[in-house]
């Protein structure tokens, strides 16, 4: 069955997105990925729903292996340019991240940028479990989310509204229950007059509740971070990261 959300990051939300999120943060994110899961050159990561690939570009430039996943043709296309110009140790798969079956075993997985969350508890066990047996004995996963609900019920917001350079982003969001979710109308209006109409979903999960996924799964919660490697999380900070464990 179809995601929801498997439309959402094309035409202009594509380059939304791309706007919205700093340098800065994907050089830090990068960084402690770097210290903290003792990646060098030669380690093999696997990065779920990679996007445009800010992830497994910045891993693979340090000599990373990288496999790369998204539903999204043009993020891959995009992505299998640049490994091609810079000669860089990606392999780019356009996929279904539920159903993908990787040939390899890696020492790190990611699901970054709230991806986990476009998923149902179903579907995020699969994928969950799916990661969990293409890691190496000791293999890590993190995970990074503004949808658990001790962010999202504190910063919910219904109804948004802003610019990004001369295209108009509006939000209309509703919190619902049975599954806890938020789910999004969103539409973009170009300077020409046209506009473009989406529609999206966040499933929220509680600390507690991703805890019991993950051990589902087969991994350990061995911590959770507002600033990677630097800060704990704590009820009500915009973003996680989540650092879970295949034991060895």
């Amino acid at each position: 069955m179809s995601n929801i959300n498997d439309s959402y990051f094309d035409g202009h939300y594509k380059d939304i997105w791309r706007s919205i999120i700093p340098a800065e943060l994907t050089v830090k994110e990068v960084d402690f990925m770097l210290e903290y899961f003792k990646l060098h050159a030669g380690s093999k990561v696997l990065d779920i729903m990679c996007g445009y690939g800010r992830h497994a570009i910045t891993l693979a430039q340090k000599g990373i292996a990288v496999t790369a996943v998204d539903n999204l043709d043009d993020y891959i296309a995009e992505i299998k340019k640049i490994a091609a110009k810079e000669n860089l140790p990606i392999k780019a798969v356009k996929e279904d991240v539920t159903r993908y079956n990787p040939d390899d075993e890696y020492d790190l997985a990611l699901c970054m940028g709230n991806s986990l969350n476009f998923f149902t508890a179903e579907d995020a066990h699969r994928l969950l479990t799916n990661i969990y047996s293409h890691l190496k004995s000791g293999g890590h996963l993190l995970i990074n989310t503004w949808s658990l609900a001790e962010i999202a019920i504190k910063n919910f917001v219904a109804k948004a509204w802003t610019e990004v350079g001369d295209l108009k982003f509006l939000t209309d969001s509703k919190y619902l229950f049975h599954p806890t979710r938020i789910e999004f109308d969103s539409t973009i209006l170009s300077p020409d007059g046209t506009m473009e109409k989406k529609k999206a979903v966040d499933y929220i999960f509680s600390v507690a509740e991703m805890e019991a996924m993950l051990n589902k799964a087969g991994f350990i919660l061995k911590e959770i971070y507002s600033i990677p490697g630097r800060k704990k999380f704590t009820i009500g900070e915009p973003r996680a990261y989540i650092v879970a464990e295949k034991e060895e």
